[in-house]
């Protein structure tokens, strides 16, 4: 194959692949938005087809807001809810749900012509499928979560169901960047450095840990459980950590336990990560694509927390339906943590031995 018309075509896909991780990347932020609005309880259905149009007469309107009456948040949190209040949040969570259906689509539209052009090589097709089908499981996924919070007497979606729902989505973006990654980078830029991986080996997993209990902070509120810092609530290790039976239920759904593990997990990220950058900064004749980014984490990890910090502290401000300095916080908190995370996994692929994985 003419190197011309390759090189054409490796861009391509490259651009291709990235477009879907800023789509990813805005589709979760997205979702913090639906959250931090409580705009996910809105639509109370999952119509793949129908649901991709919002209600387009008043009519509509009122067999949708009716719809949403008849559920738990409207019956004991949102009675006083106007119609203007419901277009509001039913906004966020439709756009939230017509995003995804729109990165389907490019997906799609993308994976099917690049293999009619034969622009991939023959080992990246099943990845590729693997990663439509991850993307289908991740909706699947968000239904199961949604529909938690329509029975009984939840307002809120499950917080264990919600962290699903995000480490599946985070899965999904890590997946994504890897082979972007693949499609982008010649492994000219990769370096040997098996002790600084190692540490990532086991850095990437407590990320993930620490991101998922991010998740279940959000779900459980657990913020404002302890809006102090610090401390938690005047102490170091606060009483009421395992007052749950059985114990093992207190990592999930003890808002204190989940608060300190969360902070603790924290500490001891900031720490590694600086180590870690000091201990690549000794390293001589790396290639300048890890000489930029070998930086990253450490300035991540100092932003990400004092957003944390911030988020805590300006709990005690929040006002049920209005976007404010917590909301704020916790939103660039929540994006800080998946860049964060998405560095670590660049420098891994960056030490990760391989031959020359572009598309061909």
């Amino acid at each position: 194959m003419d190197s011309v018309a390759t090189g054409k075509k490796e861009r391509a896909v490259a651009i291709w692949l990235w477009i879907g991780v800023g789509m990813t990347v805005f589709q979760i932020a997205l979702g913090g938005i639906t959250r931090l609005t409580g705009s996910g309880l809105s639509i109370t259905e999952w119509n793949v087809v129908t649901g991709t149009l919002p209600p387009l007469s008043a009519a509509d309107w009122q067999a949708e807001f009716l719809k949403y009456q008849q559920t738990p948040q409207f019956q004991l949190l949102n009675m006083d809810f106007t119609l203007g209040d419901f277009k509001f949040i039913y906004f966020w969570e439709w756009f939230h749900r017509l995003w995804a259906r729109l990165i389907g689509l490019v997906f799609a539209i993308g994976f099917i012509y690049f293999l009619v052009t034969k622009s991939f090589k023959k080992t990246m097709v099943t990845p590729l499928i693997g990663l439509f089908l991850l993307g289908g499981l991740q909706g699947a996924i968000g239904w199961i979560m949604v529909a938690s919070g329509l029975t009984g007497d939840a307002v809120y979606v499950k917080p264990t169901r919600l962290a699903l729902h995000f480490i599946f989505a985070l899965t999904l973006l890590s997946y994504t960047t890897w082979i972007a990654l693949r499609h982008s980078i010649s492994s000219k830029s990769n370096i040997e450095a098996p002790q600084l991986k190692k540490w990532l080996l086991w850095g990437i997993p407590l990320v993930i840990v620490q991101l998922m209990y991010g998740a279940l902070m959000a779900g459980h509120k657990a913020a404002t459980a302890a809006p102090t810092w610090p401390d938690i609530n005047g102490a170091i290790v606060p009483d009421g950590l395992f007052f749950h039976q059985p114990a093992l239920i207190n990592f999930i759904d003890n808002t204190i336990l989940v608060h300190f593990i969360h902070r603790g997990i924290a500490y001891v990220l900031v720490i590694g990560v600086l180590l870690w950058t000091w201990k690549a900064l000794q390293l001589k004749n790396v290639s300048n694509t890890f000489a930029k980014w070998r930086w990253v984490p450490a300035t991540l990890i100092l932003v990400q927390l004092i957003l944390g910090i911030a988020s805590v502290l300006f709990s005690t401000q929040i006002i049920p339906n209005t976007w404010g300095l917590f909301e704020w916080a916790a939103q660039l908190h929540q994006l800080v943590g998946m860049a964060f995370l998405l560095s670590l996994i660049s420098l891994w692929y960056l030490m990760t031995p391989r031959q020359n994985e572009l598309a061909a």
